[in-house]
């Protein structure tokens, strides 16, 4: 039987409670052997295409639709069309599988939204609700959250996978030793790469096989490990460097075929020329500007030395670059909605902020912090470890075991300058207790739905930050 048969009469047996009437907004549905009763004008907001609205097209007075499906699945997305966000109920299923309901009914745009909505995030209200274990005896070494929230954790060698629902899912082992970068493509398929191991491996997370591995042809045949992983919608890129690591490149892949697109920032290490070509070790996608963000650095007898570049994929240059030396970033982000970068200053762990719009002369940066402390060029290195992320309109970072968000404060009559552009004013706030910050040092922090996802040195779990009194 098709999944979709047409309007059947009822059976005289069935109770006339539930026999829609002609000249009401009722009706009623048979899915998988269960009847639903609903009105048109909810079933109307699957849209045109929706075997839901089409399955009421020329339906006569007392006829049922029949739909081959699952009915609980079904009930799940009847009250996400009800209300606009899924019921509690919904932990007990797996996402893909509400996700393959989702596109027969077409309507999988509105598990994205109730999922990944942003107005379900509060950073003023987040708090430490609960932590997910990991197997084994090694403290997670990065992690990386789907937009349907489910949770990907690096830790040594495996690779856990906890559900949107944050009931855990999956522990696989990898061929790595220790796996250093890791980005989800999908609640099921991740790219994970290492600085000690050769390749880029896209990996089926549910079976624990290596799909296919990507490299870097370098000039000297050598084996290419992995030193950062970013996307866009359409591109994977991998930063790259030789095993000799005396070169490195941005590899560019299409995210769909996992086809090789273009090459860029391709360096050669020539003697002692060591600072004209730092591998990227952060590369973010800055979608506004069509621009992609990769950033390195490494430590030598003159201190900290980094490279920022702003990447433009369709003509393969670089629209904007800045060497650093003092005070050097620890840990660097793009706040695409509010056209800023981010660092923390290596030597005063300070926070900085550099204007997209407004990225000329030597140094765009603007402390946020204590200007007094940013002006240290010794080597005290207060922000080494450090780590800084953005998320929406406000950006959050460590500061040893403690946490803080910074947030743009809006001024009314802001001073303005010839450029056009007005003075910024930022805050800082304390995340949570004295007692959250408490027992070792930030090594991740990562956003998904309406969570912050933080990870801690020598610490086996993943803690939580929800909204308070939100647990779902």
């Amino acid at each position: 039987m098709p999944p979709f048969a047409a309007p059947m009469a009822r059976p005289h047996h069935q109770s006339n409670t539930h026999k829609p009437k002609s000249d009401t907004n009722v009706v009623t549905i048979d899915v998988g052997g269960r009847l639903f009763q609903t009105t048109k004008q909810t079933l109307s907001l699957a849209g045109p295409k929706s075997i839901l609205t089409t399955a009421l097209d020329g339906l006569d007075p007392g006829a049922i639709p029949f739909i081959d499906r699952d009915p609980d699945l079904f009930s799940i997305l009847l009250s996400l069309l009800r209300t606009g966000n899924l019921p509690s109920r919904a932990r007990s299923f797996d996402v893909q599988d509400l996700i393959t309901e989702a596109r027969f009914y077409s309507v999988e745009t509105l598990i994205f939204n109730s999922l990944s909505n942003p107005s379900q995030f509060e950073p003023f209200n987040l708090e430490k609700s609960t932590l997910l274990p990991l197997n084994g005896r090694d403290a997670p070494s990065s992690l990386s959250i789907t937009p349907y929230g489910s949770v990907h954790v690096a830790h040594g060698s495996k690779i856990t996978t906890f559900k949107w629902s944050l009931q855990k899912k999956k522990t696989i082992l990898t061929q790595f030793s220790a796996v250093d970068s890791l980005h989800a493509l999908s609640p099921a398929v991740a790219a994970a790469g290492a600085t000690d191991f050769s390749g880029l491996q896209i990996i089926d997370l549910q079976k624990g096989f290596v799909k296919e591995t990507l490299s870097w042809e370098n000039a000297t045949r050598s084996s290419s490990t992995v030193q950062a992983i970013g996307a866009s919608d359409q591109h994977l890129f991998a930063s790259f460097e030789s095993g000799r690591r005396n070169s490195n490149a941005i590899m560019i892949y299409d995210v769909s075929s996992l086809r090789p697109a273009a090459e860029i920032a391709h360096c050669e290490i020539y003697g002692a020329e060591i600072d004209s070509a730092i591998p990227a070790t952060k590369l973010s996608w800055v979608d506004s500007y069509n621009l992609l963000m990769a950033a390195g650095s490494h430590s030598g007898p003159s201190g900290v030395a980094g490279s920022i570049k702003l990447w433009d994929l369709r003509s393969g240059t670089a629209a904007w670059e800045l060497k650093e030396k003092l005070d050097c970033f620890a840990d660097i982000t793009v706040a695409d909605s509010m056209s800023s970068l981010f660092k923390i200053g290596v030597n005063s762990g300070e926070v900085f902020v550099a204007d997209l719009r407004h990225l000329g002369g030597e140094n765009p940066w603007v402390c946020v912090g204590d200007s007094r402390r940013a002006g240290r060029g010794g080597g005290r290195k207060e922000g080494v470890g450090c780590r800084i992320e953005s998320h929406g309109d406000h950006v959050f970072c460590s500061k040893g075991g403690s946490l803080e968000m910074w947030s743009e404060v809006l001024i009314g009559a802001a001073k303005s300058h010839e450029d056009g552009l007005e003075d910024r004013v930022f805050r800082s706030n304390v995340m949570g207790r004295a007692k959250d910050g408490e027992g070792g040092k930030v090594t991740n922090i990562g956003f998904g739905g309406n969570k912050m996802f933080v990870t801690r040195k020598d610490q086996q779990v993943v803690e939580v930050w929800m909204s308070s009194g939100r647990r779902f």
